[in-house]
């Protein structure tokens, strides 16, 4: 018996050898493009700028110029404690507002090819002819105004228009390694652009050595820093910002006498009509 039981044993398949001969298929997971992810990255530029390339949904949309328009002059009433009547509403139009390309990108190497662009046909003329004329073109008075928060930015949006000064330099207006007298020295010749700080671009004026005859573009350069900060945040540059909007260019926008350029990333005009309808309901 002991013998059969042995011939039984034999005879059995162990599990493990049925394991064995099974072949090992391994399922793979197919991945899957996320063209929807890589549509709104395209959206989106390396400055934060939202464009309307967003080619699925198409709901992200660049702010328009009444939109830039309205979250200026929010700005302005927020951080003066003022309200503009609607007579000074009325008269300040979408079209001292800038309409800065969507097919250019708003990092400081393309800002005069946007200068170009506001400009029109008078580009050259306006921007790049160097000689003084009687009667008509007065030393010391820039057609374009840059304010930014810091010496480097302005210097890096200087470099963008490299190819608009080279028979008229542009002059740099900010306090970094630079002494006022140099800068009124510099400013006795034909200015077309300017780039500085706002403290600064205020005293010049005080002291009438920068004038505002020509002044046709001031930019404002609404790019954050490192910190999250801004031209319209910086605490103590956004104080000396709007003293220099109040005294010298607040009249000039009314007047339709000057046009503003925001350069920078500012709320679309979906995120913006959000925050405006919450507004209005307080």
């Amino acid at each position: 018996m002991g013998a059969g039981k042995t011939g039984k044993k034999s005879l059995r398949n162990p599990k493990s050898n049925t394991k064995s001969l099974r072949p090992k298929i391994k399922r793979t997971k197919k991945k899957k493009k996320n063209n929807s992810k890589s549509s709104t990255i395209g959206a989106i530029n390396n400055h934060g700028n939202k464009t309307s390339r967003n080619s699925e949904t198409g709901d992200v949309q660049p702010a328009s110029p009444s939109h830039q328009l309205r979250f200026f002059l929010n700005q302005f009433q927020s951080a003066n404690g003022v309200q503009l009547s609607s007579l000074e509403l009325e008269s300040i139009k979408d079209t001292c507002v800038v309409d800065v390309s969507q097919d250019l990108s708003q990092d400081g190497s393309c800002l005069g090819k946007h200068m170009k662009a506001a400009f029109g046909s008078s580009w050259k003329e306006a921007l790049c002819e160097g000689q003084l004329l009687e009667d008509k073109i007065e030393p010391g008075s820039p057609a374009v105004l840059v304010i930014s928060t810091s010496a480097l930015r302005s210097i890096e949006l200087l470099r963008g228009m490299r190819s608009l000064t080279r028979e008229c330099r542009a002059v740099k207006l900010f306090s970094k390694h630079m002494k006022v007298d140099e800068q009124v020295s510099l400013l006795k010749n034909r200015v077309n652009i300017a780039s500085g700080t706002p403290s600064r671009i205020k005293k010049l004026i005080d002291i009438e050595a920068l004038g505002l005859s020509r002044l046709a573009v001031i930019v404002l350069d609404i790019y954050t820093d490192v910190k999250g900060y801004s031209l319209l945040t910086l605490p103590q540059v956004r104080g000396e910002f709007w003293d220099l909007y109040k005294n010298y260019f607040h009249q000039r926008l009314l007047q339709g006498d000057l046009r503003i350029c925001f350069y920078g990333p500012i709320p679309n005009g979906n995120d913006f009509e959000g925050k405006r309808k919450g507004a209005a309901d307080e």
